[in-house]
């Protein structure tokens, strides 16, 4: 794979204007991209500089008041944002970690950063708050101003509608995708950069807003801030190291058994890397680039025609074909969905057909109903069901198998699916490190009938796809999870809140 300079189709330009000759530096305002490696977004920006002739600034904020913000998710970012910081220390390169500790602390700080710039460049993300940030910044900032598209193997604009099922999408990116595997992002855009002189930065920095002086995500260090603190750290640490180490682990332990293994529960072959990817500590490219390495592959051993099955297009292993259906197929269907369908995460969203069958079973009998708090809790009648639940409550994770069947159960014990739909995004979010996120709007709207086919009729769920805990019992190994999660486990992922044993 050759290293190129960032495709066009990945640019977005938000200020298209002439980039300021006078500036001080190029800003790179680093939000959902938060790594130094393959990342897109990052070489996008030392194009900037090295054509310019000037330094590079990289700003990394975190705010406090984004929906679901707690102690988990903070600390899993500033974890991060401590590997970067020691990475552009060692490389000389002006880096800006900033915490805000109130609400509204931050506002002006890109316009005063931008103010001195010669281009902005920024991350785009097709979900959660994140493009109507970036739209709102255009106003902040009078320089050229460019978002740059580094979510995944096929650009976000390849594409120029949502594909109703996985199978679709497949076809028709076995047919796209070939043309772009040469297009991966250079592994360490920082080496490109010249020695400069350190930057003259605005006298507001340094003034009214500081560098965070402690970047250990603890605890201690998150109390002053106005954050949930009821759900506390999980032991899963953030940040591009323990990424990378994760990566290498499943490739070099868990891959060969992927394909057979990978709704084993007990003893998973998954590879575990979705908090990573979706905080942007780990780019998808360089997992495919590791795998690809790993498995001698070579561009000609691509098919030859796109048929859209799971297996066999790759010319891999069947464990890496399967591998690298998840990842790419799977994990790209729904960001692209994201990316034209800006209602994504509502209800009203879901397939035609799926909202007219829910709703034409809503008042069918339940012989459960449970509320938002019981569902925390973990005190439904269902034993699997609850150690799903406190796996996500302690962990940040939840193997994906299990995933489904938790949020099918939540559909078939609320009073209404749309009250199904907005508990199923609330317990998702506010507990997964990997929730807001293309990602888990796609899962959350599977068990609802996205990107799946009417089934028979059933109570309550009308034609949308069921599942149990009996056949789930029957069809994987749980002893050891029970044992595990199970009602004598010992829960310590929420704080203040209701005992967590039934």
């Amino acid at each position: 794979m050759k290293e190129r300079t960032v495709p066009a189709l990945r640019l977005t330009v938000i200020n298209d204007v002439p980039p300021k000759n006078d500036g001080d530096y190029v800003l790179y305002w680093m939000t959902s991209a938060r790594r130094l490696q393959w990342n897109f977004s990052l070489q996008r920006a030392v194009e900037w500089a090295v054509m310019l002739k000037k330094p590079l600034v990289i700003l990394e904020a975190l705010r406090c008041d984004y929906q679901w913000a707690s102690d988990r998710l903070h600390a899993f970012i500033i974890q991060g944002m401590q590997v970067n910081a020691a990475v552009c220390a060692e490389h000389g390169v002006t880096y800006l970690p900033y915490i805000e500790s109130q609400v509204g602390a931050g506002r002006g700080l890109l316009s005063v950063l931008a103010k001195e710039a010669c281009v902005v460049v920024g991350d785009d993300f097709p979900a959660f708050f994140l493009r109507r940030m970036m739209s709102a910044a255009a106003a902040q900032v009078s320089c050229r101003f460019e978002i740059v598209d580094g979510n995944g193997l096929l650009p976000l604009r390849a594409s120029d509608k949502a594909s109703p099922s996985a199978y679709v999408f497949r076809r028709w990116l076995q047919k796209q995708l070939s043309s772009h595997l040469d297009d991966f992002p250079q592994p360490f855009p920082l080496k490109k950069l010249p020695r400069l002189a350190q930057p003259r930065l605005p006298s507001a920095w340094g003034k009214r807003w500081q560098a965070a002086s402690d970047l250990s995500g603890t605890a201690t260090s998150l109390r002053a801030l106005p954050i949930d603190h009821s759900v506390l750290i999980a032991a899963l640490p953030g940040g591009t190291v323990a990424a990378q180490a994760q990566m290498k682990t499943f490739i070099n332990q868990r891959l060969t058994r992927y394909d057979e293994d990978r709704n084993v529960v007990d003893n998973p072959a998954a590879s575990g890397l979705s908090p990573w990817l979706h905080m942007g500590h780990l780019s998808v490219h360089e997992v495919c680039a590791q795998v690809l390495k790993r498995e001698h592959w070579s561009p000609e051993k691509l098919a030859a025609k796109a048929t859209g099955l799971r297996e066999g297009w790759w010319g891999l292993s069947s464990a890496a074909e399967a591998f690298l259906d998840e990842l790419i197929t799977w994990r790209e269907v729904g960001y692209h969905y994201c990316h034209h369908r800006p209602a994504h995460d509502t209800y009203d969203d879901l397939p035609t057909w799926a909202q007219q069958s829910l709703e034409l079973h809503a008042a069918d009998p339940r012989a459960y109903v449970y509320s938002l708090a019981q569902f925390t809790t973990a005190q439904t009648h269902d034993p699997l069901w609850n150690a799903a639940q406190r796996e996500l409550v302690q962990t940040g994770m939840m193997h994906n198998y299990l995933r489904m069947l938790w949020g099918k159960k939540i559909i078939e014990w609320t009073r209404h699916p749309r009250e199904a739909f907005a508990i199923m995004t609330e317990l998702n979010n506010r507990f997964a490190i990997d929730g807001r996120d293309p990602n888990s709007s796609s899962g959350i709207s599977w068990c609802f009938g996205r990107f799946d086919r009417p089934w028979m009729t059933r109570p309550i769920f009308g034609k949308i796809r069921y599942m149990t805990s009996a056949s789930t019992m029957n069809k994987i190994k749980l002893k050891n999870y029970l044992h595990r999660y199970g009602h004598d486990a010992k829960i310590s992922g929420v704080q203040g809140q209701l005992d967590l044993r039934p």
